[in-house]
């Protein structure tokens, strides 16, 4: 286990490295809102030692608490649980349990089952995440755990986006963010980002999908030294004008 704590700088310079998180870029989010940060988690679990050495360090926040399972949502918390897990039992004589919490038919709620319940009924329960937004999600996780007996000893994520306290996700005894990365957003009728025609991500993020619903608003400026976001003044005749390489000019596309 790691001897010493990590920075958020290092694990931010990890991120960035693998592409994880993105900075200084015009995403277009889930919600629908503009940004100029993205937090692409799926970038990292691929890299299974940066994957592990993430993991290392929540399990070296929790190693005094006695944590006896580690518990995260399906899918994304599942490779966050194993290693969590792996690292706190590294130590130990006594094994950790790694398992996860899976939707419930609702669709909306978590629930425990696959007989994981009877395994974590009754123990010291660390949940894990990778990326907090609203912390719906983690909530939903803890009260599960809670529901069947299991003691919610903290909450360890990847990255707190939203701002999130421990109040927000069940009154957690300790929150834990590797990052705390603060992003913020724009309705796309008020995007600076858009009005200054800064280059749309079109690799993650639903910047495709927002440039094919407002195809008549806006192109892809053809200047292969810009490629900012620019706008159609009259799309049939065929001219646009680009707030980013010529914002005073009226310009034709030729293509």
């Amino acid at each position: 286990m790691l001897m010493i704590q990590i920075t958020e700088e290092k694990v931010l310079k990890v991120l960035r490295d693998c592409n994880a998180v993105i900075t200084d870029s015009h995403i277009v989010y889930t919600s629908g809102k503009h940004g100029s940060a993205y937090v692409n988690k799926d970038a990292v679990y691929p890299h299974t030692k940066i994957t592990s050495w993430l993991c290392e360090a929540f399990a070296w926040q929790f190693a005094k608490q006695g944590i006896e399972a580690v518990i995260g949502p399906e899918k994304r918390g599942i490779i966050l649980a194993q290693w969590t897990a792996h690292h706190l039992s590294c130590p130990r004589i006594r094994e950790v349990l790694a398992v996860y919490a899976e939707k419930a038919d609702d669709g909306e709620s978590f629930v425990i089952k696959r007989g994981y319940d009877k395994l974590i009924s009754g123990k010291k329960v660390l949940v894990v995440e990778d990326v907090l937004t609203t912390g719906g999600s983690a909530k939903k996780v803890v009260e599960a755990v809670r529901a069947i007996g299991g003691k919610v000893a903290g909450l360890a994520v990847l990255c707190n986006r939203g701002g999130i306290t421990p109040k927000d996700v069940g009154e957690v005894p300790k929150l834990f963010a590797l990052v705390n990365l603060k992003l913020d957003s724009w309705e796309e009728d008020s995007c600076h980002l858009c009005d200054t025609g800064v280059p749309l991500n079109l690799d993650v993020g639903k910047g495709r999908e927002f440039l094919e619903r407002k195809k008549d608003t806006y192109l892809i400026c053809p200047n292969a030294k810009c490629r900012g976001l620019a706008y159609w003044i009259d799309k049939r005749a065929g001219t646009f004008t680009c707030p980013r390489c010529a914002p005073n000019e009226i310009r034709k596309n030729n293509q």
